[in-house]
């Protein structure tokens, strides 16, 4: 077990490089947690926001900071899907292998159906809220925060600068990390967090009995990709069967008319174009819009995952 005055021991360069090799790896059913364990940051009319967090290390008793989650969120004829994905677990997923028929059969409609299933990529982790103006109540307080690609870049290169005069930090360590200025715009009808930015590195509290308070008050990570709190691949498969439509299946593949398609065999499950980012999309298909795909795959969207299991309620 883990106690508090280990944690200060390891904090700096021996965590920071435990760290980056978990983020290395990871690069390439819902938590039993309540809806008021989490933090979201507030946002004006304009669609506009500010707020510092802090970033917290790995909870009592777990090893790492963070959880990478998969999910779905579409609208079939039979309702809405909002599911996580099995492949969190590296295990199959019907959505998955659906969507794999679905770009095979070499019909474009198929492949923009796909697209629009895609799995989301999404991190949790713990905050401490250091500043909230629209909320001041949750400033000095822990709340788990869900956040998308783009905010999990941004701690990435903390941790990974690109440039000799920037100094490496672990934006999870209590004593060598940095608040988070999390600045949000709305651009073209969508958030955007290109300007948040990590402050300079300091302590997140001057006394430690604090933030041994503070670390004890996190909440578990590893219960949010608990296996039990996914629901099994023959209800996923009956919920899919039902939202689009029973027995509804791809279109039937016309015969190839210059080069024969890519085998998917030998295509890695990351490399599938409706399982990664809006970018990598773009990339592997070039006729596509990649800046209407962009926004509307967006997943920093931090709302519309709620708003979806609302709609999605039985």
């Amino acid at each position: 077990m883990l106690d508090f005055s280990t944690l200060k021991a390891n904090s700096g360069k021996k965590t920071l490089d435990q760290l980056t090799s978990k983020l290395a790896s990871v690069s390439g059913g819902e938590s039993k947690s309540g809806d008021e364990n989490f933090w979201k940051p507030t946002v004006d009319k304009a669609g506009n926001g500010y707020a510092v967090i802090r970033f917290l290390p790995a909870p009592v008793n777990e090893d790492v900071p963070f959880v990478r989650v998969f999910d779905h969120g579409f609208q079939g004829p039979g309702g809405w899907y909002i599911e996580k994905s099995l492949t969190t677990l590296g295990q199959d997923d019907p959505v998955s292998q659906y969507n794999s028929k679905l770009w095979n059969s070499g019909i474009e409609s198929d492949k923009d159906i796909a697209r629009k299933q895609k799995r989301r990529l999404q991190f949790y982790s713990n905050i401490y809220v250091v500043q909230d103006p629209g909320n001041p109540a949750n400033e000095g307080k822990v709340f788990l925060y869900r956040y998308g690609k783009k905010i999990f870049d941004k701690l990435n290169e903390a941790m990974n600068p690109q440039f000799e005069d920037e100094q490496a930090i672990n934006p999870f360590d209590f004593w060598a990390g940095a608040n988070f200025k999390l600045k949000i715009r709305q651009v073209e009808g969508y958030r955007n967090y290109d300007k948040s930015e990590f402050d300079s590195a300091s302590p997140l509290l001057e006394d430690d009995s604090e933030l041994e308070a503070v670390w004890k008050k996190e909440h578990s990570l590893a219960e949010i990709i608990d296996p039990n709190n996914f629901k099994s691949y023959a209800e996923l498969k009956t919920k899919l069967a039902r939202v689009l439509g029973e027995g509804a299946e791809p279109h039937a593949a016309p015969q190839p008319v210059a080069s024969a398609p890519v085998s998917p065999a030998a295509v890695s499950a990351e490399s599938l174009p409706w399982n990664d980012t809006p970018q990598q999309v773009a990339e592997a298909t070039p006729m596509a819009s990649a800046s209407s795909y962009q926004q509307s795959n967006d997943d920093e969207d931090d709302e519309s995952l709620a708003f979806f299991k609302n709609l999605a309620n039985d």
